[in-house]
């Protein structure tokens, strides 16, 4: 999905979203402009909110691993696909 956001067979407001996210995580920045479309197309300031707070925890987590070198055990990857094969519940 994430490799192509553009074809991807999601939702056009998710797909609004991932693209305000990769925006945000790439130029560090964002303006009203790049927000009223993804406003405009239904989604919610809560929806935004929520969507920025996890982007941001992951951009923290990722450059604390960069940083840090974190070694990441290949036993992961099982508990990866364990998640996307079934869900987090």
């Amino acid at each position: 999905m994430l490799a192509d956001v553009d074809t991807a067979p999601i939702d056009d407001k998710l797909r609004l979203v991932l693209k305000l996210l990769r925006t945000l995580t790439k130029q560090h920045t964002l303006s009203p402009e790049d927000i009223r479309p993804v406003l405009a197309a239904g989604v919610t300031k809560t929806q935004l909110e929520e969507a920025f707070a996890v982007c941001f925890a992951f951009n923290v987590i990722d450059r604390l691993a960069d940083t840090f070198k974190f070694f990441v055990p290949k036993s992961f990857a099982f508990g990866a696909k364990m998640l996307l094969s079934r869900g987090y519940l």
